[in-house]
C-alpha cells in the first residue's frame, strides 16, 4: 500500500479561500478564458460512462471551481456546482457557464436526502475543511443506486489551498454505504492531476518512496 495509507494529516493554518481564490485569478490571467472541455472525457470515457448515462439525471459537482466543470452535460435534468467560492467565481467567467453554481461547503450540501444521480469529486476532496463530514454528506446526498465518482490526489503534504491529506485507501471510509466498483491507482510524474492520469502510469507500490500519487475510484451508492 502507499506510504500514507492509514495516515491523515491536516494544515494547521493559512487561508484557505484565500489561497484557491488566488490560483483561480493567476489562471484566468494566464488564460483569458478558463476552458472547460478537458472534463468531458473525465466524467464519460475515463468511467466507462457515456452521455447517455447523464440523460435526465441530476449531478453535482463538489468543489467545482471556476471553469464549468458540467457544460458538456447538456443531456442532464440538473447539473449543480458546490464550492464555497462560488460567488467569486462569477467574476472570472462562472456567470456564463450552463451550470448553477451553489456557494456552500462539501460538508453542509443544501439539499434533500438523495436528491442526485451522480455525484463527482474531481481535485476537491483534499480540499475540504473536514473529511469525515464530508464523506457522510456525500452518502446522504446520492440516491440508492447513484454512482459517486472520485479523482483525488493522495500522499502529498498539506498546503493551504489542500489541508487535508489521506492514502488510496481513502475509499474505505466510504463503506459499507457505498460499494467500491473499480479503483486505480496512477504515478504523478507530472504536474497537474488530469495530466498524469492521463499519462496513464499505474502508481508502484512495491516502491516504499514517500511521493505523491493519484486516486480514481467510481462507487455505486448501496
Amino acid at each position: 500500500m502507499g506510504w500514507f495509507d492509514g495516515l491523515r494529516k491536516r494544515w494547521s493554518g493559512g487561508d484557505k479561500g484565500h489561497h484557491e481564490l488566488a490560483y483561480w485569478q493567476k489562471r484566468k490571467a494566464a488564460e483569458g478564458t478558463l476552458a472547460n472541455e478537458q472534463y468531458q472525457a473525465f466524467y464519460t470515457s475515463h468511467f466507462g460512462l457515456s452521455c447517455d448515462d447523464y440523460a435526465g439525471k441530476r449531478v453535482l459537482d463538489i468543489g467545482c471551481g471556476p471553469r464549468g466543470s458540467l457544460e458538456w452535460a447538456s443531456m442532464a435534468a440538473e447539473r449543480i456546482g458546490v464550492d464555497p467560492l462560488a460567488a467569486e467565481y462569477r467574476k472570472l467567467g462562472a456567470a456564463d457557464h450552463q451550470m448553477r453554481y451553489v456557494a456552500c461547503g462539501a460538508e453542509h450540501i443544501p439539499f434533500a436526502d438523495g436528491h442526485f444521480d451522480i455525484v463527482t469529486s474531481f481535485n476537491s476532496l483534499d480540499h475540504v475543511d473536514d473529511l469525515d463530514e464530508t464523506i457522510a454528506e456525500i452518502g446522504r446526498v446520492v440516491r440508492p443506486g447513484g454512482l459517486f465518482l472520485l479523482l483525488t490526489d493522495v500522499n502529498h503534504d498539506p498546503t493551504p489551498a489542500e489541508p487535508i491529506v489521506f492514502g488510496f485507501d481513502v475509499v474505505d471510509g466510504f463503506l459499507p454505504a457505498f460499494e467500491v466498483l473499480e479503483t486505480r491507482h496512477y504515478e504523478k510524474r507530472i504536474r497537474g492531476l488530469y495530466q498524469s492520469i492521463d499519462a496513464d502510469v499505474p502508481y508502484d507500490h512495491a516502491d516504499r518512496t514517500r511521493r505523491y500519487g493519484i486516486l480514481s475510484a467510481k462507487l455505486r451508492r448501496r
